[in-house]
């Protein structure tokens, strides 16, 4: 239904809002699924493959940074149809993509396209549920684990049938939902935002944002943020190394968060807002710090449920909270927010890379690998002189092996970075040569222990969260209960003829 003085379809820009958050989160499995086999292709390393997953987060924080301040004067609208340009952009990027850089583009504006949809939906759903902020933005932000889980199914059962090895085929996912929110919402009318209708200037909004309130809210959004998103990426990358479907595990861990977003509600009227980030924080910190340490298929998925549970009402309630506890901030308050989660995610994803390539080096032993390689220097340069069109490739990959050879005979040590890289240039050349299989037997045991490693060190900050919102919840507790301002009296007539 619509209203009757400004003809704003309630219903269908909130749906709207909901599709253009699964394309985003279409557009995060994506990539997150694609980065091994970028990883192989392009023959990066982790710390640059944390470039290509993390660049998505800078997209993000960007576009929220340069558009969230003008909310208000552009109208969400226009931010709305900029998400939409983002997104398409990105996935033919990424369709096309013939080189690394090219990849990192895609998920640039794939990247953008995310932060304006958090730009311009979180306070559209903001306007339209003025009395129900943290409900309904829990269930806005239920699309994006859901659409994780439902991109995740579809990459593994049937896409992957489809596409084989064409990992670029994915970028489907995306552009099939970006068409159908495009069609719903680029062109309908939209409601004020919250503080535009209430007159709040840009300067109020400004001052409100650097509250003593957001002081502390925007460094834990910093915090849970980096518990939340820059270890999921990583999810399929690291338990596929090991010999785990890892895909699955990612779409097992948002299917969790989806489902809990789903029936936020009733959660949060129980424990509150402050309660649910306290028991968040316990639960984070607990199942990322074990799953880390899972040694089988059935420990995985056991811990990441603790660890899915925890995180699950992170970023809505922190947005809820936010809006409800300091609405004069508004859309700039709710973009700050976000930028600043997104930024967190960009910091910590390629520091998560580097920390797998450090401790993934140490796990590579040198009487094998130089094995792997001794057998490729030998037999090798004979194959490639007839291989005809591979012969560069097969010519750049004895390069590589070379080069770490002539530093492990000058220095006795391995050197770090470049060995793995050789390692997985052997494992992924297109040749018939028993080296391959045994670099891939040395490589992919190290590329899991210094993933999940790099999740045992992140784990620990979740100790500063519990302490934070622990104390806000003692609080609450101790002055009546938690309690939402409202900007402005919402008028229950106009809201009941929506």
């Amino acid at each position: 239904m619509t209203t009757s003085n400004a003809g704003i379809n309630r219903e269908k820009l909130f749906w709207g809002s909901c599709l253009a958050l699964l394309t985003t989160a279409f557009a995060f499995t994506v990539i997150t699924s694609i980065a091994y086999a970028v990883k192989q292709e392009f023959n990066v390393t982790n710390e640059q493959l944390g470039l290509f997953t993390g660049v998505f987060f800078i997209g993000f924080t960007v576009s929220q940074v340069i558009f969230a301040p003008f909310c208000d004067t552009i109208g969400m609208r226009w931010i709305v149809r900029l998400a939409f340009v983002g997104h398409v952009v990105g996935a033919l990027l990424l369709l096309f993509a013939g080189s690394f850089p090219m990849a990192v583009a895609g998920s640039l504006f794939a990247g953008l396209g995310a932060g304006l949809v958090e730009a311009g939906c979180n306070p559209l759903v903001a306007a339209l549920y003025p009395d129900n902020k943290s409900t309904k933005l829990n269930l806005f932000h239920m699309w994006f684990p859901y659409g994780n889980l439902i991109a995740a199914l579809l990459t593994t059962f049937i896409l992957s049938s489809l596409v084989g090895d064409g990992w670029r085929g994915y970028t489907a996912l995306i552009l099939v939902p970006a068409a159908a929110y495009g069609v719903m919402m680029l062109f309908v009318p939209y409601p004020k935002t919250e503080g535009a209708s209430a007159g709040i200037s840009f300067t109020e909004s400004l001052k409100a944002t650097f509250a003593p309130i957001m002081l502390i809210m925007l460094p834990m959004m910093l915090l849970t943020a980096s518990m939340e998103l820059p270890p999921s990426s990583w999810v399929p990358s690291v338990l596929t190394s090991g010999g785990v479907n890892g895909i699955l595990v990612f779409g097992f861990i948002f299917g969790i968060m989806g489902t809990l977003r789903l029936v936020a509600g009733p959660i949060l009227k129980a424990l509150t807002p402050t309660g649910v980030l306290f028991g968040g924080s316990i639960l984070a910190t607990i199942g990322l710090y074990l799953f880390s340490q899972a040694n089988s298929v059935g420990m995985y998925f056991a811990t990441a449920a603790i660890w899915a549970t925890g995180i699950a009402l992170f970023w809505p309630t922190m947005l809820g909270f936010v809006s409800e506890r300091n609405p004069r901030s508004g859309a700039l308050g709710l973009g700050a927010m976000g930028a600043v989660g997104m930024l967190a995610s960009f910091l910590v994803t390629p520091w998560l890379g580097q920390i797998a390539d450090i401790e993934g080096h140490s796990q590579i032993g040198a009487a094998p690998t130089m094995e792997v390689f001794e057998t490729v220097q030998r037999d090798w340069p004979a194959a490639a002189a007839n291989a005809g069109v591979l012969r560069t490739e097969l010519e750049a990959v004895i390069a590589q092996v070379d080069g770490v050879t002539s530093t492990y005979e000058s220095t006795g040590e391995l050197p770090a970075g470049t060995t793995a890289q050789a390692l997985r240039a052997v494992a992924t050349a297109d040749i018939d040569s028993p080296a391959k299989g045994q670099a891939s037997a040395i490589l992919n045991p190290a590329d899991n222990y210094g993933g999940k490693t790099s999740f045992a060190k992140l784990a620990p900050i979740g100790i500063i969260l519990i302490l934070v919102f622990g104390g806000f919840f003692i609080r609450d507790r101790m002055t009546g209960g938690y309690k939402a301002e409202k900007l402005v009296a919402y008028d229950a007539e106009e809201a009941s003829s929506y």
